[in-house]
């Protein structure tokens, strides 16, 4: 079969690609540098590209740039340490077939492989677009990165859910910017915030006398979007009337308004968003079934802050450094403490507003609690300190284990993964470097990092105690 290109500089992941490569029948060739993928490039044909972002010598997205230049018919499958939505979007738009965040699962690597290996590349799309304002490490933000990038390579219509406050508006403002529709208009309208017969005039458009006060004809949401991107926010509040004329436009790409008889035609993207459950909705019959699923053709989760409290420093770094006066700031660390034990029920909506408040009441450039607005200093959904925290989840992973059967080394060595993947993550995904920051024997990490990658029992290391 057609060989593989590997292009990847960190060995045990090498070795575990290849290894892949070789159960499904292909040669894997092994290049550790950008510029030694593109030299074996330029060698022979493959079947597929896999390369990872993080090269020695040069991105792995500029690569990735050659290689659909120099062998545009060859899908790619790019793989990352540290994925952000700057690095999803600019892979799928530079036509990437497939996109993998470390620490792989490496089921989910074969899988992608096996697909990948017989199916043609996305059409690459534009240049790498602007950073974004989505920020986040989290695993949860991860996979919403993923989710968004395939939105943008797209023109089907996309469901974005989360709770209140979690960047769903600032989700299709990235879709739409990113996305072929960019240069057209982009369009908001808040479902909750009108009554039904407003919203159906905002929506669809009037005639002129089709109601009281309807002194002039007037176009609707829809009329106006023409072209780009209709983004319907809160889209479980509005009627079931409503939904049935949503639905006609969805499938016929038509519509009436409201006291017309002339079916008027608009080509456009439709980007909805709720905060509740639509399935729930769907089952208790206040949302159309057969909409739901016309809507939801892509769904992107946005991930509640509590989910994620790792990134709440990064957020509030941003939000002081967007300050008007821009007068350097920085969070004591008891601040940064309470702010990654709050339980955030406006999610990253409610942080901004908590930061904004703390600015205008202190004078210098150091943020301390009492800054903070009382409600969030006071609230008794404050979580437990970060050592207490893990201390009861552990405790809780234990209790379940041993209800399954677990011995003491399968739990030890699960917790061990788990330790492992997020350090290797900690470390951009580089076991020599995590092998040194945390003084570990190189050759002890290697063997348990391979374990980790093949998902198999290798047996006791049998080195612990080399250094």
């Amino acid at each position: 079969m057609t060989p593989i290109l590997i292009i990847e500089d960190e060995h045990a992941v090498a070795s575990a690609l290849g290894a892949i490569c070789q159960r499904l029948g292909h040669e894997a060739r092994l290049c550790s540098s950008g510029q030694r993928g593109l030299e074996e490039l330029a060698r022979g044909d493959f079947a597929l590209a896999i390369l990872d972002i993080g090269l020695p010598d040069v991105s792995g997205l500029e690569v990735l740039k050659q290689i659909r230049q120099r062998a545009p018919a060859l899908p790619s499958l790019i793989i990352t340490a540290h994925g952000n939505l700057d690095n999803a979007v600019a892979a799928k738009k530079l036509g990437a077939a497939g996109y993998l965040v470390k620490p792989l699962d490496l089921h989910e690597v074969q899988e992608t492989i096996r697909q990948l290996a017989s199916a043609p590349p996305a059409p690459a799309v534009s240049d790498p677009v602007s950073p974004s304002l989505i920020i986040g490490a989290a695993p949860a933000m991860q996979r919403c990165f993923v989710e968004i990038a395939h939105a943008c390579t797209s023109d089907a219509p996309v469901l974005i859910s989360g709770p209140t406050g979690t960047g769903k508006t600032l989700a299709a403002r990235v879709i739409h910017t990113n996305s072929p529709r960019s240069e057209a208009p982009f369009i908001t309208l808040h479902c909750s915030a009108l009554p039904e017969h407003l919203l159906e005039s905002e929506l669809f458009g009037h005639e002129k006398g089709a109601f009281t006060g309807a002194l002039t004809a007037r176009e609707g949401h829809l009329e106006r979007a023409r072209g780009g991107t209709l983004f319907l926010d809160e889209i479980a509040d509005i009627s079931m009337a409503i939904q049935a004329k949503l639905l006609r436009f969805v499938e016929e790409h038509t519509f009436t308004r409201i006291g017309g008889r002339e079916d008027l035609r608009v080509d456009l993207r439709l980007v909805t968003a709720t905060n509740k459950d639509l399935r729930e909705e769907v089952r208790a019959g206040r949302f159309r079934e057969d909409l739901y699923y016309r809507l939801h053709v892509l769904e992107i989760g946005m991930p509640a802050l509590r989910e994620r409290p790792g990134d709440i420093p990064a957020l509030a770094g941003y939000f002081l450094g967007s300050v008007a006066d821009a007068r350097p700031r920085q969070l004591a660390p008891a601040t940064l403490d309470l702010l990654q034990r709050y339980a955030w029920p406006g999610n990253v909506r409610e942080l901004r507003n908590a930061l904004e408040h703390a600015i205008a009441v202190s004078n210098g450039g150091l943020i301390l609690p009492h800054h903070l607005p009382r409600e969030l200093r006071e609230a008794e959904g404050t979580l437990p300190a970060p050592a207490d925290a893990l201390d009861t989840a552990l405790g809780a992973w234990l209790q379940r284990q041993l209800a399954a059967g677990s011995t003491y080394r399968e739990m030890h060595d699960a917790l061990e993964s788990m330790a492992l993947q997020h350090l290797l993550a900690h470390f951009g995904g580089k076991p020599t470097v995590l092998a040194r920051e945390t003084k570990m024997n190189r050759v002890t990490l290697r063997k348990k990092v391979l374990r980790l990658n093949h998902g198999e029992d290798a047996g006791s290391d049998g080195d612990e105690n080399e250094e």
